[in-house]
């Protein structure tokens, strides 16, 4: 369907201007070209279509506007025309002449003519013919004259080709039409007629413009920066993009290296942490801590797995803390953290550092968080670098919430989730027992079972749930779900599941799903959570035949691509997220299996009959191993048409029919006498009539189909999800042409074509158009029943992300300029990503499609085809790319047969037709086959129109001739042992093949062959096969004198095609020679530099085929170069080689390299070296520049590589190959003229070199507050600042004091600069968001423009530190900026020196000689074992006639040529001295995952080992060591530094090592031999160390550069050539004397050399380099890293002094004296034994952190009823602390049987707790306090002030540092957790901190405790403090005396009155007797 509306003219138009016309409808518009300067009538004369997905509604509008253009304002709308299309919907064609109206409604004069058509939809897509509108037929004939044009139209339809002139769009083309000369621009699938000339050079497409404009210049038309351009430029159309080999499945090394730091705040009371670390089944634990809850640990682990990335990333990693575990208990789990390893592999740099990892306790979802462990976490690939962080003191204070252990985008409160996964039933299962024991069953019962009996089972997050067993069941029925409980969103990508044949041995898989939960949830505020189905997955997997031993059964695993289909299954899948709170909620996460409902079974759609057409039109290269029997071919999709092992057939289902349906199932059926079900019915045919191959040529066969090419069809039964597909396929579409698209850009940017930001703008344009029309097909028909509420979200997904990425498309399209070309090439990278993402459709519907090919009943070999591919559809965008299209297919190997060099062998070459679609839309599945065929059919389907044909005939044929100019190919394969190859290539097209020529011995052949192939029969209709002609493989193939070639690579190509009728002549042909890459596997083998045309045999035959022209190569027998116009053009080159010398050569054949030389060949032309005499004694050649002239294209691209070959003379004239190397590009060599009139050349007048003090930026401005009411801020000169400080020593913001030069040594240097590292990367993180802010100003900022890009990140620190530190004084004294003592840096390099100086190849380059086969990227052999040596030495390429001004130069020495001034090459002398401070992550040598490591330094003979310096237990041991080694360069120049690992008993094991190479940096301009220092000082820490003073080696600088200078002026200047450099003119020596000196000038010009003219270059500065570590047996994984430096001095100059100290600074012994003077408040714990009164026995415990052995109690306080304890108890602590770490150093035996001391290193931190003793039962926890010695909360005056918040940090309380303070006392809180874990105060200690060094401590002694000397005297406590069965006469006096005395009164009272009354009682009845008897 499709709108189309063709604009003529707009007359009556007033006055004289450039007119532009925009037509909108349904919101999308288009612009036509503008007109220039027409008077009234403005003839546009151009359509425009609109692809429409609905039907078009009556009363919609079509708008048409006419502006003025203007290329500066915006454009002015003259008027408007709007019409409604009800009379086109009636009529389908209507022509409208009609006046326009203004902005304000009122009609104009001007009139616009346009004609508007509109193509109904009638199922067919393009029926209309674009004749209709081009008019005249006589219009084709000017076609002829544009061929230019031509080159540019990707047509689509063949038929009528719009003439040249005509420019006919389609929508969402931008302004510029000269670029868009396209008619509908085809979809990536259809034909193309790629005629463009391979390079499309700019000034065509001028030319084109300005004839199609008017003569305009393109950039004038709408501005450049808008220039869009939407057709392909480079000819990647020739370049057929296919994949050969599979590289998943495929196992490879894995590192993962987790660092357990430390854990905080662990739920629980005074527990004994060990830390578990799980990666998949492996486990290791870290030391246990003793009572804390927040140990340190600071252990590294380190896992290496050898799997496949599947399974890798499938491995989860799972960290937990356990209690208590000891050798006899398995300790309680307090809490884990779970995560899979793809989720680190996805993270940036594939690691986490320093995160803290929440754990939460599984058994107990109710509870909340356990605590936290920070780690480090990196998961390392084979070649992936991992950038650590640097390791320096980290003293940052750690902010756990801003640095949880989590993927971006995840929320830190996880809540618990309920992931039910159901299982309801399974189709289609293969048979998994062997028939032997079923058939004797049913001989005897006669009953017939299944021969499966399947379960499911599925695994997430590291568990697994398995449902019950369905006996002996194809078609099994479950019904049942699997419930996990995890954190929710998890931190496990992938769900498995599952199906499994239960089985009494062992149970099988029988086919894998996996689930990944991204695709079916959206995190985003408007997203789901994971939801699928109910919904059928397909699972592939081995061949369906049952053996016992299925080799392909890791298939069935999941690993690799599955070969067959296996089964589906009914999942659905739902999450819950839980209320925590809720009381009946089971708490536990086990695994549980539940029944479910059943659900219906149209749930998932409607049962309908499926129809999958095939044709076969040629197999080609069927390997010769398959080549003696029949073959077959075999296309399966499901079960249906699998005829050999199908076994589990599914029934048809027969539609079952409603009422009222009947007739239009009849109708669209046609009348049904069709299919007839007697016996009429349309049988499947689903695999071709077996055929003998016959022979290609010696590698492969081919059938021999000629004109009768077999079909196959079959009928399938499936639930109709179509709309998933469609939706799949139109994202599919908009991601295939970006990714043509950018590829387009890529190439335009590698051939450095013109203009690529205009195809970049194209590209994007496209997209947002792609985008918006997504938006309008995608909604409809979404109402049906069996949509899943996950279709219906992702749909609302879907539209919202490419709703927003055709916006972000747009904006993006504006910001494309030249420079920024790159980065939104990135950008767009992601786009695809995301795209990709999307359209991979979680719920599958229908299976994929199997081509197999058989033999002998056999299976061979597979290629799989999805099905969403082949879909078809009669909207345009939803059609599979490969519907009704001829696709190439290369079949493979199944499974790991695969792998390796059996993958590289293509099994066969398919040319085959495929169409899938709805049985009722059947009548058009042979639409897209070339035409010109008759069908056969099979007998009862005669006469039938709709009846498939079983075979087609093909009558039309075309003559062809072929012709592949091979000129070169580069960088190939070494095949044979000696490096080399000798390689020939065959060209593979249709059934035929040709060879080159073999050249021997070359990796980079130049065969300069055309060869021709005739008689080549192509069926179909001339033009289609103009359009899409096939492909042609190309082999390379290395020639052996025995046995078979060997395989080198493959490419392949598609030809130019030249019909009868056309013109041989630009711009088409001749065609341009290209690169094709080469692949073997997946590895990229080299580029083929060819060009293909095939030409058309007309009538007249082959006299008018153009001429062969060129000379036949007499010497070379028959063979035909390649003709001239299609060879590249040659100039005259020199070539100048530079013969330094040969390093490392190995044995050759055992035999020692003793006199080598070296062969350097290019094009043909060569030059030898001279003969090293005496390679051992000298490896340096005598003569050191020679040249050879030699033609090469002037085209660089072209440039053929260069060869360098070392051979060794031996006696007797013969010669050994050593080793080869091959310069694959020239470029870097060509020399350049320098630009003389830049700037940086001019050498006249004087400028003056900004000298700013180089401190870094942030200790550059010093921040004074004058006074507490003044607004100024006074930016200090470094002068000037020791005055401040003098001056401002009484006022209170008093400085830290200057350090004391004595103080101060090498360390100190060393961690100010790592400081200021830290600082610079946190900047240029910061500053580097900036940067991208102000890239759309910098056109503006013009200023700016030429500053380097470090002045530019320094310049945005510079803005980013006035932000901070604003103007008042009020920000100025919070100003972050510490105010660092002065101390002078180096410069820490976080890499390899060399990275920084690009390897010091500034004028050396040093070239790897190669020797051996080349492996297979995947047997793991690098390019490192293949080394056999290294020349030295460099290429200069220039054209001939050089410019005279260089011969011409002073001093020019004509022998040297272009290398004028390199040093000499003979042996010198040179003392090395190597400081190697410190290594870091070092990979775990021993079992207790530690190393003892040491050094051991190997140069030339020299092998130091520094054995007896290990150091004990350590992953991160500072060496401090420096090493002097004499060494003679050139015989000894590789340097190794090793670190070993020592070991008692046994050989020690290298950990790794790092190679540098000393005569690069000896040599280099950079001067590397000693690192330029920061500032001159002739004592201190800072002293120089070079023994040439500054001023000596700027004036050798200056002699060597021949650079005028240095003129020292008046003090303190210097001029080097026309540069003026300052600096101060005075020294100060030891004793404080000021003495003038020139020095600190030199100095200033030295690090700013790289401002001098035409010499200047960066000299190396002091510095430390961080070196990878790696090991030769785990080849590309880093072993850890080592830092050091290297200084160098020649033996012939002044003697260095002695070496720097940098021994590791000795911690510094201190005492640490706390006395406990009081408790208060603490919580009373005990109740009385008598009373029941609350009551506690308080004692209090300290300890330094790490010392829990050496804790120290007071003695108790018993019987406190108020909670205030006296105690007057002094602990004293001595303890090891180095300053600089902020560490105390403990040295001690880890186990009684360690064999010495380890050293460990802890933060400075002292616990305080509170104790309630007990005597018969354990003693009971009530409170503590960590205090960080660093800085901790002063305390309070009295206990009433002393609050719990000033240990949780919730209110700011001054921080302070006992190392400064040395005495603190005061009251601090003590606090723990309750049962809700939240902190309560449970009491307060009133303590005395003091500090005292050794020494002190020494002279002014204290006892422990109580003791002598200086004893503490006893507490007060009151009389209640005893233990009552110590003294019970006490306890009983204090019970009467004090407490009860009133009461015993009391008591003693009421007994007396009772004694009365008792009494009184007892005597009343004798007194009452003796009263009444009288007595």
């Amino acid at each position: 369907m499709a709108l189309l509306v063709h604009l003529k003219t707009v007359s009556e138009l007033r006055g004289r201007g450039d007119r532009i016309a925009k037509v909108t409808f349904r919101g999308q518009s288009f612009y036509s070209r503008v007109l220039e300067n027409c008077e009234d009538v403005a003839d546009f004369d151009e359509t425009f279509r609109w692809p429409v997905a609905s039907s078009i509604d009556s009363n919609e509008i079509l708008e048409i506007q006419i502006f003025n253009y203007s290329k500066v304002f915006s454009n002015r709308l003259i008027g408007t025309f709007r019409m409604v299309l009800q009379k086109v919907v009636e009529e389908n064609h209507v022509e409208v002449t009609d006046t326009l109206i203004d902005d304000n409604n009122a009609i104009i004069k001007t009139s616009l003519c346009v004609e508007v058509r509109y193509q109904a939809t009638d199922g067919t897509v393009g029926s209309w013919d674009d004749g209709d509108f081009l008019g005249d037929e006589s219009l084709q004939e000017e076609e002829k004259d544009s061929q230019e044009t031509d080159g540019l139209l990707p047509s689509s339809r063949p038929s009528s080709r719009p003439p040249g002139e005509k420019s006919f769009r389609r929508a969402g083309r931008s302004v510029f039409s000269a670029m868009k000369l396209g008619k509908n621009r085809p979809h990536k699938e259809e034909p193309q007629r790629q005629d463009e000339p391979a390079v499309l050079e700019m000034d065509d497409l001028d030319r084109l413009a300005i004839r199609l404009g008017d003569g305009l210049d393109p950039d004038t038309v709408s501005l450049a920066s808008v220039t869009a351009l939407t057709t392909n430029v480079s000819n990647k159309r020739s370049k057929p993009d296919i994949k050969m080999e599979p590289s998943a499945g495929r196992p490879m090394d894995y590192q993962v290296s987790i660092t357990v730091i430390e854990a905080r705040q662990l739920v629980g009371l005074n527990m004994d942490p060990v830390v578990c670390v799980e990666v998949g089944d492996d486990k290791k634990y870290t030391s246990m801590k003793e009572s804390t809850n927040c140990p340190y640990y600071n252990e590294y682990f380190v896992f290496d797995f050898h799997v496949s990335p599947d399974v890798m990333f499938d491995k989860i990693i799972k960290i937990s803390v356990i209690h208590s575990k000891n050798l006899l208990r398995s300790g309680t789990l307090v809490g884990s953290f779970k995560m899979d390893v793809g989720t680190v592999y996805a993270q940036p740099e594939h690691q986490f550092h320093h995160k803290w990892a929440i754990l939460s306790d599984p058994d107990d979802i109710s509870a909340g968080l356990k605590g936290y462990v920070k780690c480090d976490v990196a998961v390392v690939g084979k070649g992936d670098n991992i950038k650590t962080p640097h390791k320096a003191n980290e003293t940052d204070e750690d902010d756990i919430e801003g640095n949880l252990l989590l993927p971006e985008g995840v929320p830190p409160e996880r809540q618990w989730a309920r992931f039910y996964v159901k299982i309801y039933r399974a189709e289609g299962l293969p048979r998994m027992n062997t028939s032997l024991m079923a058939n004797v069953k049913k001989a005897f019962i006669g009953e017939n079972k299944d021969l499966v009996d399947p379960y499911v089972q599925v695994f997430f997050a590291g568990q697994k749930g398995k449902t019950s067993v369905q006996k002996s069941s194809y078609e099994p029925l479950w019904n049942e779900q699997v419930v996990f409980t995890d954190l929710f969103p998890p931190l496990c990508k992938r769900m498995k599941v599952q199906i499994r044949d239960s089985d009494k041995v062992n149970d099988v898989a029988i086919g894998t799903h996996f689930i990944d939960l991204r695709k079916i949830s959206n995190d985003g505020d408007k997203g789901f959570l994971p939801t699928l189905g109910p919904a059928w997955v397909n699972m592939y997997g081995s061949t369906r035949n049952y053996t016992l031993l299925d080799e392909h059964q890791d298939l069935n695993e999941g690993l690799g691509e599955g070969v067959s289909f296996r089964a589906r299954l009914m999942v659905g899948l739902a999450v819950e997220i839980l209320d925590t709170s809720n009381p009946e909620l089971t708490s536990s996460t086990e695994v549980q299996v539940e029944q479910t409902t059943p659900v219906s079974e149209s749930c998932t759609g409607k049962m309908e009959e499926f129809f999958l057409f095939g044709a076969f039109l040629e197999a080609s290269m069927i390997d010769r191993k398959n080549g003696d029997k029949p073959v077959t071919f075999e296309v399966t999709i499901g079960n249906y048409g699998n005829e050999v092992d199908g076994l589990s057939r599914p029934q048809r289902p027969r539609p079952r029919k409603e009422p009222g349906d009947e007739e239009e199932v009849d109708l669209i059926q046609n009348s049904s006498d069709d299919e007839t079900d007697e016996g009429g019915d349309l049988a499947s045919v689903s695999s071709t009539p077996p055929m003998r191959p016959q022979i290609t040529d010696r590698n492969y066969f081919h059938l021999p189909y000629l004109e009768r090419k077999p079909c196959i069809y079959i009928k399938s039964w499936w639930p109709d999800q179509r709309r998933r597909l469609y939706n799949a396929n139109i994202m599919d579409h908009i991601a295939d042409k970006l990714e043509e698209g950018m590829n387009d850009v890529q190439e335009m940017i590698k051939t450095e074509k013109s203009y690529p930001e205009r195809r970049l703008r194209g590209v994007l344009e496209e997209l947002s158009c792609g985008c918006h029309r997504f938006l309008s097909l995608a909604d409809k028909d979404q109402c049906h029943s069996s949509r899943t509420r996950l279709d219906r979200e992702r749909l609302k997904s879907c539209m919202r992300e490419l709703e927003s990425m055709g916006q972000q498309a747009k904006t993006l399209r504006a910001q494309v300029k030249r420079h920024t070309v790159r980065d939104k090439l990135r950008l767009c990278q992601n786009f695809l990503q995301k795209l990709r993402f999307l359209a991979d459709e979680p719920q599958h519907s229908i299976p994929d499609v199997f081509i197999w090919m058989m033999s002998n009943n056999k299976r061979i070999a597979y290629a799989r085809v999805p099905s969403k591919d082949l879909l078809f559809s009669i909207v345009e965008e939803e059609l599979g790319k490969d519907c009704a299209k001829v696709k190439t297919l290369f079949l493979k190997l199944p499974g790991k047969r695969s792998f390796g060099s059996a993958g590289w062998t293509v099994q066969a070459k398919l040319e085959l037709y495929l169409w899938l679609g709805l049985s009722k839309q059947r009548k058009d599945f042979l639409c897209g086959l070339p035409c010109g065929f008759e069908e056969v059919k099979a007998a009862q389907g005669l006469g039938l129109h709709s009846f498939p044909p079983i075979s087609l005939i093909y009558t039309k044929k075309q003559a062809f001739q072929l012709r592949a100019h091979m000129y070169q190919a580069r960088s190939l394969f070494a095949a044979d042992s000696s490096g080399l190859s000798d390689p020939f290539a065959r060209v593979f097209f249709i059934n035929q093949s040709q060879c080159t020529e073999v050249l021997n011995e070359t990796l980079c052949p130049t065969w300069d062959q055309m060869l021709v192939f005739d008689n080549l029969e192509l069926y179909g209709e001339a033009h289609e096969l103009r359009d899409d002609p096939p492909i042609i493989v190309i082999e390379i193939y290395d020639q052996d004198t025995m046995g078979k070639a060997d395989f080198m690579g493959r490419t392949f190509a598609k030809p130019l095609v030249k019909m009868a009728d056309e013109a041989y002549c630009p711009p088409r042909f001749p065609p341009q020679l290209e690169y094709y890459q080469i692949y073997r596997g997946n590895a990229t083998a080299g580029d083929l530099l060819a060009a293909f045309e095939l030409l058309q045999i007309g009538p007249a035959g082959k006299a008018d085929l153009p001429p062969i022209n060129g000379p036949v190569d007499v010497d070379r027998g028959p063979i035909m170069p390649v003709p001239v116009g299609i060879r590249p053009v040659l100039s005259k080159y020199r070539i100048e080689v530079l013969f330094w010398g040969l390093r490392d050569l190995k044995r050759v054949n055992l035999a020692q390299v003793d006199r080598p030389r070296v062969d350097i060949e290019c094009a043909g032309k060569g030059v030898q070296s001279s003969l090293i005499h005496n390679y051992k004694k000298n490896p340096n050649f005598n003569t050191l520049v020679k040249w050879f002239e030699v033609d090469l294209p002037e085209n660089e691209l072209l440039h053929p590589p260069l060869n360098i070959r070392v051979v060794d003379c031996r006696a007797f004239g013969r010669y050994t190959l050593v080793g080869s190397h091959a310069v694959s590009s020239l470029r870097r060599f060509i020399y350049r003229p320098p630009d003389r009139s830049a700037p940086s050349w001019s050498t006249t007048g004087e400028v003056v070199v900004n000298m700013e003090p180089e401190v870094p930026v942030r200790k550059l401005e010093t921040m004074v507050k004058l006074d507490a009411t003044s607004d100024a801020v006074v930016k200090v000169d470094v002068a000037e600042e020791e005055k401040e400080k003098r001056k401002k020593k009484g006022s209170s913001a008093e400085p830290e004091e200057e350090p004391d030069d004595s103080m101060l040594d090498w360390w100190s240097k060393y961690f100010a600069s790592i400081d200021t590292m830290k600082e610079q990367l946190r900047q240029q993180e910061a500053s580097g968001i900036d940067l991208e802010e102000k890239e759309d100003m910098d056109n503006a900022d013009g200023l700016r423009g030429p500053m380097k890009g470090k002045e530019k990140a320094k310049a945005a620190k510079e803005e980013k530190k006035k932000r901070i530190q604003g103007p008042g004084p009020g920000q100025a004294s919070e100003a972050p900026e510490k105010k660092k003592p002065k101390i002078d840096e180096l410069k820490v390099y976080p890499k390899e020196l060399e990275s920084e100086f690009d390897n010091f190849e500034d004028w050396l380059h040093t070239f790897n000689l190669l020797r051996g086969k080349t492996g297979d990227d995947e047997d793991g052999s690098t390019e490192e074992e293949r080394i056999v040596g290294r020349f030295k030495g460099s290429l200069c390429v220039y054209k001939v006639p050089l410019p005279e001004d260089v011969s011409r130069e002073a001093g020019y020495d004509p022998s040297y040529g272009m290398f004028q001034g390199i040093p000499s090459n003979d042996p010198i002398n040179v003392l090395v001295r190597i400081y190697v401070v410190r290594a870091t992550d070092l990979h775990p040598a021993d079992i207790n995952g530690k190393a003892d490591p040491y050094i051991a330094i190997r140069l030339g003979k020299t092998d130091i080992r520094d054995k007896e310096n290990y150091i004990s237990k350590q992953l991160n041991p500072v060496f401090g060591k420096s090493f002097d080694v004499e060494a003679s360069f050139p015989m000894e120049s590789m340097l190794t530094v090793a670190v070993y690992d020592w070991d008692l008993v046994g050989t020690d094991d290298l950990i790794g090592e790092t190679k540098i190479d000393l005569e690069n940096r000896f040599y280099s301009k950079h001067r590397a031999t000693c690192g330029i220092a920061q500032t001159y000082s002739t004592h201190g820490y800072n002293i120089w160390r070079d023994p040439m003073k500054p001023s000596q080696i700027l004036t050798r600088l200056c002699k060597e550069g021949k650079v005028d200078g240095p003129h020292f002026g008046p003090p303190g200047r210097v001029k080097v050539s026309n540069r003026v450099f300052t600096g101060p003119s005075e020294i100060e020596d030891e004793n404080g004397q000021r003495k003038p000196t020139e020095e600190h000038v030199a100095l200033s010009a030295l690090r700013h050399w790289e401002d001098i003219p035409r010499v200047g270059c960066r000299l190396v500065p002091e510095h430390v380099e961080t070196r990878p570590l790696l090991n030769p047996d785990k080849p590309g994984i880093e072993q850890g890293r080592l830092e050091l430096w290297v200084d160098m001095f020649p033996m012939d100059m002044p003697a260095p002094g002695t070496p720097l100290d940098i021994s590791p600074r000795k911690p510094k012994k201190y005492e640490l004296r706390v006395i406990v003077w009081n408790t208060d408040e603490v919580v009373l714990e005990d109740d009385d034994f008598f009373t029941g009164e609350k009551s506690s026995d308080i004692f209090v415990r300290g300890w330094l952190k790490g010392q829990q052995e050496d804790k120290q109690d007071t003695d108790v306080h018993y019987h406190s009823l108020t909670g205030e304890g006296n105690f007057n108890w002094r602990y004293l602590f001595p303890f090891d602390y180095l300053a600089a770490e902020e560490k105390i150093v403990i040295s001690k035996k880890e186990s009684m049987f360690s064999w010495d001391e380890t050293e460990y290193k802890i933060p400075a931190r002292l616990t305080l707790q509170i104790w309630d003793a007990d005597h018969f039962s354990a003693d009971d926890f009530l409170g503590a306090i960590e205090l960080d010695l660093n800085r901790f909360p002063r305390g309070a005056k009295t206990a009433k002030q002393c609050t719990m918040e000033m240990a949780t940090g919730e209110v700011d309380v001054p921080l302070v540092s006992i190392f400064k303070q040395k005495r603190v006392k005061g009251w601090w809180p003590l606090l723990a957790r309750n049962e809700n874990d939240e902190f309560e105060l449970t009491g307060k200690v009133e303590a005395e901190l003091h500090l005292l060094t050794a020494e002190e401590a020494e002279k002014n002694p204290v006892g422990l405790a109580r003791n002598e000397p200086d004893p503490l005297e006893k507490p007060n406590r009151p009389d209640t403090a005893f233990v009552w069965f110590l003294n019970p006469l006490k306890s009983i006096k204090y019970l009467i005396c004090t407490r009860y005395k009133w009461l015993i009164i009391k008591i003693v009272l009421a007994l007396l009155g009772l004694l009365m009354l008792a009494l009184f009682l007892y005597s009343l009845p004798g007194y009452m007797v003796k009263k009444l008897l009288g007595a």
